[in-house]
């Protein structure tokens, strides 16, 4: 299970952003997970809360948000969310698409008391 090696380069991250705003502890984490991240979101939350303990983040919430999949079509020029992890485009049914989204794995914020 990567999850665990990815908790720890995050709670490395979010340890020196403590120190840089000189932060008493880590409140809230916020991620962006994309469904073709190869992440889980539910084995990231449990590998953060094994993890998290001892560190200034320890009593910190994990608030994950989960990116669909984005498509641009080059046929008819359209750009579509998705629930089907597929390249086909719902509008016109092209396979002539190119992903836009959904494939990031983002800190994107740090809710620090300090």
């Amino acid at each position: 299970m990567h999850e665990f090696s990815i908790v720890q380069s995050l709670l490395e991250l979010v340890e020196e952003q403590a120190r840089v705003y000189k932060a008493k502890e880590v409140k809230v984490i916020q991620l962006l997970v994309g469904v073709l991240s190869g992440v889980e979101p539910h084995l990231l939350e449990l590998a953060f809360e094994t993890i998290k303990e001892g560190t200034v983040a320890q009593r910190a919430e994990l608030r994950i948000e989960v990116e669909r999949l984005k498509l641009y079509c080059r046929e008819c020029g359209k750009e579509s969310e998705k629930e089907e992890l597929n390249a086909l485009c719902p509008h016109c049914q092209s396979l002539n698409t190119e992903i836009r989204g959904g494939q990031e794995l983002l800190l994107k914020s740090l809710e620090l008391e300090v």
